[in-house]
């Protein structure tokens, strides 16, 4: 099984996530976050198999976050709108997400990599 793995590649946490998937032999395919962000549609699946609420999609730690003063605006923001502005800019998104299709993990804490994805 091939792991989708959305990623920025200047991202220190990224890198930390995709040096653990290549030294436990995980199959991956990497996807540039920025350049190739996911689309509204998958986005969506991908909130709906993470069981994460969909704020946790978010990059709070991001500058482009903290310029749209998303921070405060997301509570008032409904799902389609949120959905909407994560597919308009990849440096929104958190990264990693990682998918096999069927779960999704966001961020990279190795404990929950090693539950998830230890193959």
């Amino acid at each position: 099984m091939t792991l989708t793995f959305y990623a920025y590649p200047k991202c220190g946490t990224c890198r930390k996530a995709k040096k653990w998937l290549e030294e436990n032999n995980v199959d991956f395919t990497e996807i540039h976050i920025v350049e190739h962000p996911p689309s509204k549609q998958k986005l969506k699946e991908l909130y709906e198999k993470s069981g994460l609420e969909l704020k946790k999609f978010f990059n709070t730690s991001g500058k482009k976050y903290r310029e749209l003063g998303l921070k405060d605006k997301l509570k008032d923001m409904t799902e389609d709108e949120m959905l909407e502005l994560l597919a308009s800019d990849g440096m929104l998104i958190k990264r990693p997400i990682v998918t096999d299709g069927k779960q999704v993990t966001v961020g990279f804490r190795e404990k929950m990599f090693e539950e998830v994805w230890k193959l």
